[in-house]
C-alpha cells in the first residue's frame, strides 16, 4: 500500500523488450537505498516487485496486463517516473490510501499557469466518472491530489510548486498519457451499497 506522496523523481535507465512483457531497470538511488528482493515500488504509481537492485538502480517485470492497463509501455530510456516505495506499518498517511493498481489511463487536456501554482485539466474514460468529486481524492501518475472540479469527461487538479518540481507532472503536456487510480473507498461503497440493495429485494 502506497499514500500518493511521491518519494524521488526517478529516470529509465533501461528497457528490455520480452515477448509479452518488459523489464525496466530504473534509477532511485533514495528508494533502493533499502530495497530488497520481492519489495514493493510504485513507479508512476504502478505498484511493482523488486526482481534486482543495487545501489543505484532496480529491476522490474511488468506483464502484458500492467501494458495494456497503464502507460508503462510508452516509456523510453531517460524518461522521469515518479517513484515511492510501499508505506510501512509505521509511517504516515500523507495523501490516501493508493493500492498501486491502476485503474485507467487519462490524458493531459490542458495546463493553465498561474503566479504560484498550475491548473491542469486531465481527461478520463467516461467509467470512471461516478468515482470522482471535486475535493475528493485522485492518483495521478502515482501523485495523491485533490480534486477542484469535475466535468463528464475531464477534472481539474491544483499543482503548488513542490509538486511540478518533484514529479513528473511539472513537465507533462497536453497529449501526454498519465496513469489513474481512484479512491478505492469509493469503490468499496459502491459495491457495499449494490449488495445491500440485492439482498434487500431478495
Amino acid at each position: 500500500m502506497f499514500t500518493g506522496i511521491v518519494e524521488e523523481l526517478g529516470e529509465i535507465a533501461a528497457i528490455e523488450e520480452q515477448a509479452d512483457a518488459i523489464r525496466l531497470t530504473v534509477r532511485g538511488p533514495l528508494v533502493v537505498s533499502d530495497a530488497a528482493h520481492g519489495d514493493s515500488i510504485a513507479v508512476n504509481g504502478c505498484c511493482l516487485t523488486v526482481t534486482e537492485s543495487d545501489s543505484d538502480t532496480f529491476t522490474v517485470d511488468v506483464m502484458r496486463e500492467s501494458l495494456d492497463k497503464t502507460s508503462l509501455g510508452a516509456l523510453r530510456v531517460g524518461d522521469p517516473v515518479n517513484l515511492e516505495r510501499a508505506m510501512p506499518a509505521t509511517g504516515r498517511f500523507g495523501g490516501h490510501v493508493v493500492q498501486g493498481h491502476v485503474d485507467a489511463t487519462g490524458t493531459i487536456r490542458s495546463r493553465t499557469p498561474s503566479e504560484h501554482w498550475e491548473v491542469v485539466e486531465v481527461a478520463f474514460p467516461a467509467d470512471l466518472g461516478r468515482y470522482l468529486v471535486p475535493k475528493g481524492s485522485i492518483t495521478v501518475d502515482g501523485t495523491s491530489l485533490t480534486v477542484v472540479d469535475v466535468t463528464d469527461d475531464a477534472f481539474t487538479v491544483s499543482l503548488i510548486p513542490t509538486t511540478l518540481a518533484a514529479t513528473t507532472l511539472g513537465t507533462k503536456q497536453p497529449g501526454d498519457p498519465v496513469n489513474l487510480e481512484v479512491d478505492v473507498l469509493a469503490k468499496y461503497v459502491e459495491k457495499m451499497l449494490g449488495t445491500g440493495a440485492t439482498g434487500a429485494r431478495g
